[in-house]
């Protein structure tokens, strides 16, 4: 199989929650979300999936708990995960979920087929299992006699399962980390897979439970339900109609070019899910990346431990942008990164305030006091100027390459380094005082095109990320909607003399953050 270079398929994992959702559920999928609108804009033809699980043991208790049927308990995650994405800004192409009758029947036909090629058999299970992670542990994998992903307590778990053969595949997967050695990012990733699990000797995986009646029944089984390493993992291709009457889409977009997902579920992906794909004879993915946690108070951001930041109130109270600028700039990708609500103040006044707002502010209020807002000629460059225009051209290119390497904070720090030169351009240059000197008018007028232009260039660059400051800035410049592209930052040269330039409000208030914390700990 071989999928056309300029398409990019992105995925995040499936998405389960039985409680409030928090900031941590965002993670993820902002980060996918901003490497598809690059993309898009990039010239890409990109299909972003996300989705939820809705299978399982847990689901099933949590219904039971509430006093509904695994499916109404379900259907309102769905809206809520929907809902969540809505407020977010989530671009993603389809939303599956393991529901689907589709994706359901896809996961049987592919049960049968791994069934029939003899890498699934009857047995018996026999070992530890983590309830509220749904994982079955080998006594060599648990760490300190419990869970090494949540560090709760196991359980010895027995009965009748059909087992997948995942120690067939250990060398195929040793091989397949030696040969791509890009495969599984960050590199810390790989060390752990081998080291901890492909090395001590992979065992062969229970995927089918008589003990849950809530999921995918076994086609020639009727009393084993089809298990979570089949069932979610599979939605990756089903979501692309792989085994349906319409595989096109599947044909046009797999490979997946990178499945993007926290640390915890790295092994699922880069383990199980290899190993399935090999099973089926089917292309491996080209990219697998786990990136960190996202930790409050020194810990996962999680329900079950408390630790809860409500996405909606810091949205209505801060902005999207801001909230989304947090999470791509200031945790550091592939690893973690902890929230605090005054460094994401501080990070709002530095950066989005101070910088960037201040810039947008200046500039354009210089163009409207000493051009009454109509945008100058510019003319002769000296090295100055040249510098600044060599930077703004030369931003998407090192935009790209940290995207290339899902870098997400170092494509934000390229784009916020044109924002701090322009602003350091406008000191450098001190429009003020040419304008005194109606002799230096024709040195004003370029100083003021270059850094409008300059403020282009930023706007279209940050239009993947924050995508309503982008528009704000677009309007302000009178030239439309943001574009679906970047073809237009190829030349120094989008703005056009005599082009209409409002001044409008500060697109940031600095926020005091002394009085806001104190005004938190009042509310909250």
């Amino acid at each position: 199989m071989q999928k056309n270079d300029k398409t990019f398929y992105i995925t995040t994992p499936l998405y389960y929650s039985s409680g409030k959702l928090h900031l941590g559920h965002c993670y993820t999928t902002v980060v996918c979300d901003c490497l598809a609108r690059f993309k898009r804009k990039d010239g890409f033809d990109v299909f972003f999936l996300t989705g939820t699980d809705e299978h399982g043991q847990n689901i099933a208790k949590k219904a039971e708990e509430k006093g509904l049927s695994p499916k109404e308990f379900v259907d309102m995650l769905y809206v809520d995960i929907k809902k969540l994405w809505q407020l977010m800004r989530i671009s993603y192409d389809k939303f599956i979920r393991t529901t689907d009758d589709y994706h359901e029947r896809a996961v049987q036909k592919i049960f049968e087929k791994l069934y029939d090629k003899g890498d699934i058999y009857k047995a018996e299970y026999e070992g530890w299992y983590c309830s509220p992670c749904e994982s079955f542990w080998t006594e060599s994998q648990l760490i300190e006699g419990k869970c090494p992903d949540c560090h709760r307590e196991v359980v010895k778990a027995k009965e009748e399962s059909y087992f997948f053969r995942l120690s067939k595949y250990a060398d195929s997967l040793l091989k397949l980390y030696q040969d791509n050695p890009e495969f599984l990012q960050p590199a810390s990733r790989v060390n752990e897979m081998v080291n901890n699990f492909i090395k001590p000797g992979l065992v062969d995986l229970a995927v089918s439970r008589t003990s849950v009646t809530w999921g995918v029944p076994v086609p020639f089984d009727a009393k084993h339900s089809v298990y979570v390493w089949i069932d979610a993992l599979s939605n990756y291709i089903t979501a692309l109609g792989y085994e349906s009457e319409n595989d096109s889409l599947f044909k046009k977009y797999w490979p997946a070019d990178v499945h993007m997902m926290a640390k915890e579920i790295v092994r699922f992906h880069s383990i199980i899910w290899p190993a399935l794909l090999l099973a089926l004879d089917l292309p491996l993915p080209k990219h697998v990346y786990g990136h960190g946690w996202l930790l409050f108070g020194g810990d996962k951001m999680s329900k079950s431990k408390g630790n809860v930041v409500d996405p909606y109130f810091l949205v209505d109270r801060y902005g999207l942008d801001a909230i989304r600028y947090y999470l791509i700039r200031e945790v550091p990708f592939g690893n973690d990164g902890v929230y605090t609500t005054e460094a994401l103040l501080n990070r709002f006044n530095s950066d989005l305030c101070n910088s960037l707002g201040n810039l947008v502010s200046r500039t354009t209020a210089m163009i409207a006091q000493y051009f009454d807002g109509n945008v100058p000629h510019q003319s002769e460059l000296n090295d100055n100027d040249k510098e600044l225009i060599d930077m703004a051209t030369g931003c998407l290119d090192k935009c790209r390459a940290a995207i290339d390497s899902f870098n997400m904070p170092q494509a934000m720090s390229e784009i916020f380094a044109l924002v701090y030169r322009a602003n350091k351009y406008i000191d450098e240059n001190t429009p003020w005082a040419l304008a005194k000197d109606e002799s230096k008018r024709e040195r004003l007028g370029t100083v003021l095109y270059n850094l409008i232009e300059t403020i282009r260039f930023i706007a279209l660059l940050i239009s993947p990320f924050l995508m309503n400051t982008a528009e704000e800035i677009y309007m302000r410049l009178n030239k439309g909607e943001v574009p679906d592209n970047f073809d237009s930052l190829h030349s120094f040269d989008g703005m056009k003399e005599g082009d209409k330039v409002t001044k409008g409000e500060n697109l940031f208030t600095r926020i005091n953050v002394a009085k806001e914390l104190e005004e938190l700990n009042k509310i909250l």
